[in-house]
Formats: C-alpha cells, sequence, structure tokens
C-alpha cells in the first residue's frame, strides 16, 4: 500500500519534444488528469526548438500549472532534455515520458506503488501501441508480438516481472542523477542507460498495472526508417555494454545475412539455392502463421476483427509490416556495423 496522504512522495515527470504539434496535447492531458496530487506533480516539458506549435500548446496547457513549465532544450535531442529535466526535477521519482504517449490516470499511483514494493532500481509498463489508420493498426498488432520484436518482454508480458529494458522507466531522483543518459545516443538512449542499470547489479520491473498508450509509426516508410534506426543504435549501445547482448538481438541480422547471403550463392553453388529455398520458406511460413493470428486481434477504435473482410485485409498487411520490421533492423544492425566500426572497446 502507499504511504498516507500526508506523505505521499512527489514526482517529476520529464517531456522531451520537438515538434510534436500531433501528440503532445493529448500527451499533457493525460500528465494533468493524473489521480495525484498537483501539489506532489511536477511536469516539466524539454524543447528542443519546436517550430510547429507544440510548445505554445505546452506553455497554454501549463499556464495554470504551479509546478508545470516549459523549458529550452538546446541540445535538441531527447536525452539531452531529459538530462537537463533531470537536473531541474524536484521530485522525489523522476520519470521519462514521450510526447507520443498517453498515461492512464493512475500511472503515477502505479509507478510509486511498485517502486515502493519492489525496491528496484527502475520500473514502467508495457508498452501498448495505439493505432492510427490501417497501416499504424497493423504495426500495433506486430510490435506486440514474441514474432514482431522476439524477447523484448516488455512489449507484450501480461504480469510483474523483471526485465532488460523498459518503456519509459521511472527512477528515484537520485538514481537518475547519477546515471543520466548518454547524449551521444540519438536512438535507444533509453536500453543504454537501462544495461548500465543492469551492469551494476541493479534491478529493472515492468508491471502491466503501469498503463499508457504510445502512438506508433503509421506508414510503411516511417516504420522501416524508425526500426533501421534502432538497428544501427544497438551496434552502439552494444559496444558500450557488450555483456547485455542476447541471442534474441542477433536474429534479425542473422536472418539477414542467412536471406542475402544465400540468395548471393543461389545461382552458383546448389548448396546456396537450397540455402536460399529454406530462409525462405521458413519464414513466410512463420510470417503466414503470425499474421493469421494477428488478423483476429482487435484494437481499441479500430474495426471489427470478426468481419471475414476485415480480417482479410489486416492479414494481407501484417505480411507486408512483420518482414518491414525484421529486414529494416537487421540491415540496420549491418549499418551500424560500418557506421561504429571505431567503437568497438579493445
Amino acid at each position: 500500500m502507499l504511504r498516507c496522504p500526508a506523505v505521499l512522495p512527489s514526482v517529476t515527470l520529464i517531456v522531451a519534444m520537438r515538434n510534436e504539434a500531433a501528440s503532445i496535447e493529448a500527451c499533457l492531458a493525460s500528465l494533468l488528469a493524473q489521480d495525484w496530487p498537483d501539489d506532489r506533480l511536477e511536469i516539466l516539458v524539454m524543447d528542443g526548438g519546436s517550430t510547429d506549435g507544440c510548445r505554445e500548446t505546452a506553455q497554454r496547457l501549463l499556464a495554470d500549472r504551479p509546478r508545470g513549465r516549459v523549458v529550452d532544450n538546446p541540445g535538441i535531442v531527447q536525452a539531452a532534455g531529459w538530462n537537463l529535466g533531470i537536473d531541474l526535477a524536484t521530485g522525489d521519482y523522476v520519470g521519462i515520458v514521450s510526447g507520443h504517449a498517453e498515461l492512464a490516470p493512475d500511472y503515477v499511483a502505479s509507478v510509486v506503488r511498485v517502486l515502493e514494493e519492489t525496491g528496484a532500481t527502475m520500473v514502467g509498463g508495457p508498452v501498448t501501441a495505439e493505432a492510427e489508420g490501417p497501416v499504424g493498426e497493423a504495426v500495433a498488432i506486430a510490435t506486440s508480438t514474441p514474432f514482431g520484436v522476439g524477447g523484448a518482454r516488455h512489449h507484450y508480458l501480461t504480469e510483474r516481472a523483471e526485465v532488460d529494458t523498459v518503456f519509459m522507466g521511472v527512477a528515484r531522483r537520485e538514481d537518475y542523477a547519477r546515471l543520466r543518459f548518454n547524449e551521444e545516443m540519438v536512438r535507444n538512449q533509453d536500453d543504454e542507460l537501462s544495461y548500465r542499470i543492469l551492469d551494476e547489479g541493479g534491478r529493472i520491473v515492468c508491471d502491466p498495472a503501469i498503463r499508457s498508450t504510445y502512438r506508433n509509426r503509421s506508414t510503411l516508410p516511417g516504420l522501416w526508417r524508425q526500426q533501421f534506426a534502432y538497428g544501427s543504435w544497438k551496434i552502439r549501445v552494444f559496444q558500450q555494454h557488450p555483456r547485455q547482448a542476447r541471442v534474441r538481438h542477433l536474429v534479425p541480422a542473422a536472418f539477414v545475412a542467412a536471406l542475402f547471403g544465400s540468395w548471393a550463392l543461389a545461382p552458383f553453388s546448389r548448396l546456396g539455392r537450397l540455402g536460399f529455398a529454406a530462409v525462405v520458406t521458413s519464414y513466410v511460413a512463420a510470417d503466414v502463421a503470425f499474421s493469421a493470428a494477428g488478423s483476429a486481434t482487435t484494437l481499441e477504435g479500430t474495426s471489427d476483427a470478426s468481419a471475414p473482410g476485415s480480417r482479410l485485409v489486416r492479414f494481407a498487411r501484417l505480411l507486408v509490416v512483420y518482414p518491414t520490421i525484421h529486414l529494416a533492423y537487421g540491415l540496420g544492425g549491418f549499418a551500424g556495423l560500418v557506421r561504429f566500426r571505431k567503437g568497438w572497446r579493445r
């Protein structure tokens, strides 16, 4: 149970944004709607030079909030904004918030409870994707399955568990002040910080009671760019934290290597042709099976998945979304090997 209201801990939520006009109002509205006393909740919006009006939106929404303000983030990137927010934070607990996310009303109460019950270094909830449009719906389904995101359990777990990273982590202010974010990391900055926690023996807990939604990519080009960047920057993370590399992290790159390697050998070798056929056949079979299963999924605010027409269209989209994720992430990993080739520790 939480402490009595008279001694409730204070919490600081930090939003790092840049040109988030499409989502920032809903994001901040969910922060302002928390069932936590206003005088115990600080909201800091770190703006990296937005030009689309989202800064003005944030200022308007926080105008009557004594513990809410918009601050310039001269470093522009999220990691720099979160670090500046950590320096300014006054809460006992500090949480980072994506400008694409919306928090459940009991989000703050839940994270405080889980932190106090578990004694974990960091806590968070599973990633619950929110669909925008038909392609976005397929992306939301795909990124909520083991086939789509591998063993990254914080995307789909249904009960409290220890994980290797978590979405929108919340920790004690002194831990965030000590750890901070690596501002070199344009992507995967939360992963890199999580691995430092694990390297020093800390614990990260994901609990589905900590509820939020995230507006995922809604176009295939956008999804490709996102996953390619994730795969590329994951190489830089592993250069700094090689002990945290897992087999599941290597699967997309192994798939890409097997696919293109066997394809290149196919004109010259029977073994190459057999290998290419085996890779393609096994992947297509898995893609069809998981797309068929996902086609029965209904997300909030979308059409009824039980309708045969809806299921068929959803199935077709998933057939394309899954390989987009896997190929982009795997190719991004190889791009990262080239881009960060000088970064391996000796």
